[in-house]
């Protein structure tokens, strides 16, 4: 059934990355689970264009958020961007299965980009839930100022002993001291020699299926690997 979503607020969190605040017209509870997507469309040029953006929240009343890149030469993420507070956008959801599977196995969470936005959810549920797993979360990005929810991540990991936040940059400054190359070249690190948890990808479709494979080489059941992927 599709509905309305009003924009409530948005927030720049990164060059040409925001921060979406949004509230299903006309219903008091807008039920979903971390880690589902809604389906976004607008008519451009009299053609409707629909695209879907994984939920970046908890559920909260009749509201959601997403985390949404502006891509440059789109249509879409920039009708977002030009969006102001009480404009709607049409909307479908919740759907999809990319969803934290136990709160009690162990988990490796491997994202890029905006893929963390599911990821996000999984960890506020999880955490809050005073889940019993051991949780890590490799985050892949090109540069500091791109580390999305890098604040709310770093708190996370000082207020739970089960959780460990693991960033990794492509194109480091000189002042950066962490990890640095990309998502494939920690796996050896936070896995050390356990294949008894699970694998959860999101991001590229180039970095999921690289993944993917480097993990089935190691001896992980396809089973173990939950991914979602995006051009």
């Amino acid at each position: 059934m599709q509905q309305e979503a009003i924009l409530l607020r948005t927030e720049q969190i990164a060059p040409n990355t925001r921060h979406f605040v949004f509230e299903v017209k006309g219903i008091p509870q807008f039920d979903f689970v971390p880690g589902q997507f809604v389906s976004l469309t607008e008519e451009f040029e009299g053609k409707p264009i629909t695209r879907a953006y994984s939920i970046a929240s908890l559920p909260d009343g009749n509201r959601f958020e997403l985390c949404v890149n502006e891509v440059a030469g789109g249509r879409f993420s920039p009708h977002l961007f030009r969006m102001t507070p009480g404009e709607s956008v049409p909307m479908r959801g919740p759907v999809g299965t990319f969803t934290l599977r136990s709160l009690e196995r162990d988990a490796l969470f491997v994202a890029t980009g905006t893929g963390v936005a599911p990821m996000r959810g999984w960890l506020l549920h999880a955490l809050g839930q005073k889940a019993s797993g051991r949780f890590q979360l490799l985050f892949g990005v090109r540069q500091e100022e791109n580390l999305l929810y890098r604040a709310e991540f770093e708190g996370l990991a000082g207020q739970h002993e089960n959780f460990q936040f693991a960033p990794t940059l492509t194109r480091p400054s000189s002042h950066w001291t962490g990890r640095t190359g990309r998502v494939q070249e920690h796996l050896d690190e936070l896995l050390g020699a356990r294949r008894d948890l699970d694998i959860y990808i999101c991001g590229l479709k180039d970095m999921v299926n690289s993944v993917r494979e480097e993990l089935k080489t190691r001896g992980f059941d396809r089973k173990q690997i939950i991914v979602e992927k995006y051009d």
